[in-house]
């Protein structure tokens, strides 16, 4: 019994109907809902900032967030968090807010293509995650938490694996080109 994944692969018993293993579709799916996750974080963040646009003063709501997180201000991104509401203009917050729907838009995209096994997903996952790798590894550095480990290593963990399903040819798109 056989059944179509919405990705044109047809599945026979948890294997591609070529024996190749139904784990590729399944983890590019993880992958997808996690790009998915990252991306209404941050559309949430651009509603939140959009929130500022008509605030007296967003210095005191930058406050507010610090200790709602237990943050204390004397830490030094603290303060820059704290001198940057304080220098915002609606100007920049519109220009924030911009950036930020930009960028979930791009999650979106990733995450539309990684669930739908499109023949360039591996590469935007690979090169999606590899860009953040430097920003983890300094946060890693400078302020090691259990969170910023996990973050790390599930990012590790998505651009290797995306790197042997190119290097192997084993890539949900080589698996559905007839041959």
């Amino acid at each position: 019994m056989s059944s179509s994944v919405h990705t044109g692969v047809a599945l026979t018993k948890g294997k591609l109907t070529d024996g190749k293993p139904r784990g590729t579709v399944q983890v590019l799916r993880t992958v997808a809902a996690f790009e998915l996750t990252k991306g209404m974080i941050v559309l949430l963040a651009a509603c939140g900032v959009l929130l500022l646009v008509h605030r007296e003063d967003p210095w005191d709501i930058a406050d507010g967030l610090l200790k709602l997180l237990h943050i204390s201000p004397d830490h030094h991104f603290a303060q820059v968090f704290l001198n940057w509401a304080d220098s915002l203009t609606e100007t920049k917050v519109w220009a924030v807010a911009g950036v930020a729907v930009a960028y979930s838009v791009l999650r979106f995209a990733e995450a539309y293509v990684l669930w739908y096994a499109r023949a360039w997903a591996e590469w935007i996952a690979l090169v999606s995650g590899m860009l953040y790798l430097p920003f983890e590894i300094y946060k890693l550095i400078h302020h090691p938490g259990p969170f910023h480990i996990w973050v790390f290593l599930i990012n590790v963990a998505i651009v290797l694996y995306m790197a042997y399903e190119l290097k192997t040819g084993e890539s949900i798109h080589h698996l559905r080109q007839p041959g």
